[in-house]
């Protein structure tokens, strides 16, 4: 055994004596949030994609590493969730259930893939494809992570395509009896795994078929066999169109037997919708934006929380489009609040699309399974990852926080008489945004002040707090600039200092013009986000 792989797992040692092992109960919805049962107080989702579901029909990586150090390496970077995948016929059909997961790599053809899962996981190769998917699902809850279980697909195999044959009821490998009788097995299986806090009944409805009246009969059947045979975990449902597309519950609602276990999922990618390297950014983002709350994000005025199931970018950082369309992602998921799953854990699969060991760009995680792709990326979904309101947090807390996307950092001080500058959020100033459009620190007469081009923002106070520098809206298409005007009638944009991307400043306003496609405006998008969390500067 290698130096490196001893000092991991001695490592890994410590972690577990030092982890409180405390086992996720149930939990519930109160309005638009997930709560804990027991407390009442909001549980906000930060989970991770982990597929199961390809032709293998193995938790992918398990070549790579061992099954539980890829467990605690999800807990360790900071996920408190797992989404698992699984296929309809892997609890469905008891042919390849029963297929060892040896054998199925075998017929597959994938012996590379059996010589690293025998070194990394010997336990597990010879179990039954089913009992394997038990003993992740194990593995998982005992490193103290909520999961939810995702079925992705009926056929094994990469998602998806329009005409697959797995997209809709009706289609060719999607019979919604052997669904319905698929999704009760997997809800009784799971009915004792603490950690198994919900279901997700069906990926990325899609194709020729869909149509709103047979979402409404079968969802609302799969959902009543799931809570029946289960009461305990969320019940979650995707929409049409890719799970992009809610928008006919507007005007009709889910009538269930139950209550207060009902979420519902969105999937939100640069390629789901919108021209994020061809058009002006701030016009695309502010139109995503808008698509996407018109299509789904209405839903938690209604009372309903929203679980961004899939997300993700590739992670070399060489996509225009998703660097561009990460910011604006970002910038709503903080504004909303919104629960997560991050698309995709690992830098590979056994094999995908017919490609033994293929690359997976989007994988947190490298080719190995173990080293980050991006510590970048890494702080700045993390942002997202606390609840900045919800029931638990005290309204005497309620103030708002500056959040800047590109870095996933906050608007923070020095101190009271030094320059402003970004750090992380959890030690965000906490400011109070006047109806007045003046931004005050939370419990003192300070204000932010726009100075001249290029310089550092300031504090002011007094009559200085009344003057049109102090003054702050957000402006653009995107509503993420926000702008203040200075003494010679210019108007001024926060942003960050292109020498030390800590120091805050004012700039003129970039990328306005909606002609101008090539110009980025990241450096200057912020978020001023409403929040009851307390523990931040005063």
């Amino acid at each position: 055994m290698s130096a490196k792989v001893v000092a991991r797992r001695c490592h890994g040692g410590v972690r577990m004596r030092l982890r409180e092992l405390v086992k996720v109960q149930s939990l519930s919805t109160n309005s638009r949030w997930i709560i804990d049962d027991k407390a009442g107080h909001r549980v906000k989702l930060a989970c991770v994609n982990w597929p199961s579901h390809l032709e293998v029909m193995a938790a992918e990586g398990l070549n790579k590493q061992p099954l539980d150090e890829i467990c605690k390496r999800i807990l360790d970077i900071g996920f408190n969730c797992v989404r698992l995948t699984w296929p309809l016929f892997l609890f469905t059909n008891h042919t390849l259930a029963s297929l060892t997961v040896r054998q199925s790599f075998k017929n597959l053809g994938l012996i590379e893939s059996i010589m690293g899962f025998q070194t990394n996981n010997p336990e597990i190769i010879d179990l039954s494809l089913i009992n394997s998917y038990k003993a992740v699902v194990s593995s998982i809850s005992n490193n103290n992570l909520m999961i939810i279980l995702d079925n992705h697909v009926s056929k094994p195999g990469w998602c998806c395509s329009y005409n697959d044959g797995n997209g809709f009821f009706g289609d060719k490998y999607f019979d919604p009896d052997l669904w319905i009788k698929g999704l009760t097995r997997v809800a009784t299986i799971f009915k004792n795994t603490n950690n198994v806090i919900g279901m997700s009944l069906r990926n990325e409805l899609r194709g020729p078929r869909q149509n709103e009246n047979d979402w409404f009969r079968y969802m609302q059947e799969g959902a009543e066999a799931v809570h029946a045979a289960n009461p305990n975990v969320l019940v979650i449902l995707s929409g049409l169109s890719f799970d992009k597309d809610l928008s006919f519950l507007g005007s009709k609602r889910v009538e269930l037997s139950f209550t207060n276990k009902l979420v519902f999922e969105v999937h939100w990618y640069s390629f789901s919708e919108g021209e994020w390297g061809t058009r002006n950014v701030n016009q695309v983002c502010g139109q995503e934006v808008n698509n996407t709350m018109r299509r789904v994000g209405f839903l938690l005025d209604q009372g309903y929380p929203l679980f961004v199931s899939e997300f993700g970018v590739d992670m070399r950082g060489t996509n225009v489009n998703d660097n561009r369309y990460l910011n604006c992602f970002l910038g709503w998921a903080a504004e909303f609040d919104v629960d997560w799953a991050l698309w995709v854990l690992g830098g590979s699969y056994y094999s995908r699309e017919g490609v033994e060991g293929f690359n997976e760009t989007y994988g947190f995680l490298d080719l190995n399974w173990y080293e980050i792709s991006s510590s970048s990326f890494k702080q700045r979904i993390l942002a997202i990852k606390p609840s900045f309101q919800g029931p638990g947090t005290p309204e005497t807390c309620k103030h708002s926080i500056i959040f800047h996307p590109m870095t996933g950092l906050c608007v923070n001080k020095r101190s009271l008489l030094k320059q402003l500058t970004l750090g992380r959020c959890s030690k965000a100033l906490p400011w109070r945004y006047t109806v007045e459009k003046t931004l005050m620190i939370k419990g003192t007469y300070l204000c932010l002040l726009a100075q001249r081009l290029g310089h550092p923002a300031k504090f002011g106070a007094g009559l200085t707090c009344g003057a049109a520098n102090s003054k702050w809206e957000a402006i653009s298409d995107s509503k993420m600039h926000i702008s203040s005007m200075l003494h010679n009638r210019e108007n001024v944009c926060l942003d960050i200092d292109s020498n030390n991307e800590n120091i805050l400043i004012t700039n003129r306003c970039k990328c306005l013009d909606r002609n101008d496609t090539k110009c980025d405006p990241a450096s200057q998008w912020f978020k001023i986000i409403d929040s009851t969390r307390c523990g931040t500067v005063k």
